[in-house]
Protein backbone atom coordinates (compact mmCIF):
# COMPACT_ATOMS: atom_id res chain seq x y z
CA UNK A 1 0.00 0.00 0.00
CA UNK A 2 1.15 4.07 -0.72
CA UNK A 3 1.97 5.80 2.51
CA UNK A 4 2.86 9.30 2.46
CA UNK A 5 5.58 10.72 4.63
CA UNK A 6 5.29 14.08 5.89
CA UNK A 7 7.96 16.36 7.21
CA UNK A 8 7.18 19.55 8.77
CA UNK A 9 9.37 22.17 6.94
CA UNK A 10 8.07 25.75 9.01
CA UNK A 11 7.54 26.90 12.41
CA UNK A 12 4.06 26.59 14.22
CA UNK A 13 4.73 29.89 15.85
CA UNK A 14 2.41 32.40 14.86
CA UNK A 15 0.04 30.24 12.93
CA UNK A 16 -3.84 30.08 13.40
CA UNK A 17 -4.75 27.66 16.42
CA UNK A 18 -6.87 25.72 13.62
CA UNK A 19 -3.15 25.02 11.17
CA UNK A 20 -1.10 24.23 14.95
CA UNK A 21 -3.35 21.69 15.89
CA UNK A 22 -3.51 19.83 12.49
CA UNK A 23 -0.28 19.32 12.59
CA UNK A 24 -0.06 18.32 16.30
CA UNK A 25 -3.21 16.09 15.54
CA UNK A 26 -0.83 14.20 12.59
CA UNK A 27 1.76 13.91 15.05
CA UNK A 28 4.25 17.31 13.77
CA UNK A 29 5.06 19.40 16.96
CA UNK A 30 8.81 20.00 16.07
CA UNK A 31 10.53 21.51 12.55
CA UNK A 32 11.97 18.30 10.43
CA UNK A 33 10.39 15.74 12.16
CA UNK A 34 9.01 12.85 10.57
CA UNK A 35 5.76 10.90 10.33
CA UNK A 36 4.75 8.41 8.18
CA UNK A 37 1.15 7.61 7.04
CA UNK A 38 -1.82 5.94 4.98
CA UNK A 39 -3.43 8.48 3.72
CA UNK A 40 -7.56 8.39 3.71
CA UNK A 41 -9.90 11.47 2.98
CA UNK A 42 -9.83 12.87 6.81
CA UNK A 43 -5.90 12.70 6.56
CA UNK A 44 -5.55 14.64 3.08
CA UNK A 45 -7.70 17.10 4.19
CA UNK A 46 -5.53 17.61 7.22
CA UNK A 47 -2.40 17.56 4.67
CA UNK A 48 -4.10 20.08 2.70
CA UNK A 49 -4.98 22.56 5.77
CA UNK A 50 -1.30 22.48 6.57
CA UNK A 51 0.27 22.12 3.03
CA UNK A 52 2.47 25.52 2.88
CA UNK A 53 4.05 24.21 6.26
CA UNK A 54 4.93 20.59 4.95
CA UNK A 55 6.30 18.62 2.55
CA UNK A 56 4.98 15.57 1.43
CA UNK A 57 6.27 12.30 -0.36
CA UNK A 58 5.32 9.21 -1.17
CA UNK A 59 6.82 5.85 0.27
CA UNK A 60 6.01 2.37 0.22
Amino acid sequence: MMKLQIKLKKSLIGRKPNQVKTAHALGLKKINQIVVIEPNDALMGMVKTIGHLIEVQEVE
